[in-house]
């Protein structure tokens, strides 16, 4: 009966590809070979090492070689399946997102600290964040994993199923491709400080408003009037526009303090603090995930409500 009552909410077309994608998601996980975001990386790389000449606009030229060709090779698949078109959008948003990816690589690494392995932890949580992570405590560890959970909800699940939310399959391959592009060359290194422009400016505005309605949501399901005043006055000092309303009120939500000094390549950053409470335990990690996992089902909600209103 829920189904039924889903299924006439919404399109069905719609409503088919989004349950496709995020069940797919959630029961497979991200495909252990040949992933396209994978491959994507490849060709990224290579195209960063006979490109990239330190000029902006090369890295402008490269972006939009980057996603002008698989978004050609989508537009020419989906001419090609008339019929099959929300089968095609359900498969791209299961290649975009990354639910059960995050809890897989996050998991562990509370596991880790509950068993009293503090290198094991060191070294779950070194595989999902770039901060040097060898000489961190058990609460250092564990605020990195929670860091890392809070903007990865955005970025590899939020963020995606808005841009899935307005422009189906092709709205969440656009909006990962950039990601991965951001995440490659988007870094304020001598090699990638101008090629790399283009990839962060684009990433910074596709996710403005999608991180806004992540910390918003994360707000709402946690400590709300702590998490509001951390987003309005601790956001506006970290570096990233957009992780910054996003990693604020998830810690404000949790009641935690996240952020302070981080080891970057031996470098120290001196990093706003984030929240506000106590410092982060490894049972503060599963509440993190817990969080993320509460706000998708949130969002799948909403979305189809909102889609439902929109389409009649």
């Amino acid at each position: 009966m829920l189904f039924d009552l889903y299924l006439s909410l919404a399109d069905r077309e719609w409503a088919w590809a989004l349950l496709l994608g995020v069940a797919a998601d959630v029961l497979l996980g991200e495909p252990r070979r040949w992933h396209p975001l994978v491959g994507f990386g490849r060709v990224a790389a290579g195209v960063e090492a006979r490109l990239n000449r330190a000029r902006r606009w090369q890295g402008v030229l490269a972006v939009g070689l980057m996603l002008a060709l698989p978004l050609a090779l989508l537009s020419l698949l989906r001419s090609r399946l008339p019929g099959g078109q929300w089968l095609v959008d359900g498969v791209l948003l299961y290649f975009a997102l990354g639910a059960r990816s995050l809890h897989e690589h996050v998991r562990p690494v509370g596991q880790a600290l509950q068993a009293g392995d503090l290198a094991a932890a060191r070294a779950a949580v070194q595989r999902v964040v770039s901060r040097d992570c060898g000489s961190l405590d058990a609460a250092g560890v564990a605020g990195a994993a929670v860091e890392s959970t809070l903007e990865n909800g955005n970025d590899a699940v939020f963020g995606t199923l808005f841009w899935f939310a307005v422009g189906g399959g092709a709205g969440a391959l656009l909006y990962r491709l950039a990601n991965t592009l951001d995440a490659m060359w988007g870094y304020r290194t001598e090699r990638l400080r101008a090629f790399g422009w283009a990839a962060a400016r684009l990433d910074d505005g596709l996710n403005w408003l999608p991180a806004r309605l992540t910390a918003l949501s994360y707000a709402g399901l946690g400590y709300t009037k702590l998490a509001l005043w951390c987003w309005r006055h601790q956001a506006p000092r970290w570096d990233s526009p957009n992780a910054g309303p996003v990693m604020a009120a998830g810690a404000g939500a949790l009641g935690l303090k996240l952020g302070g000094p981080a080891s970057y390549h031996g470098r120290v950053e001196q990093r706003p603090v984030l929240g506000a409470g106590r410092l982060p335990a490894a049972g503060d990690i599963g509440r993190a995930l817990a969080l993320v996992a509460s706000v998708l089902l949130l969002w799948l909600v909403v979305l189809t409500v909102l889609h439902a209103g929109l389409t009649r």
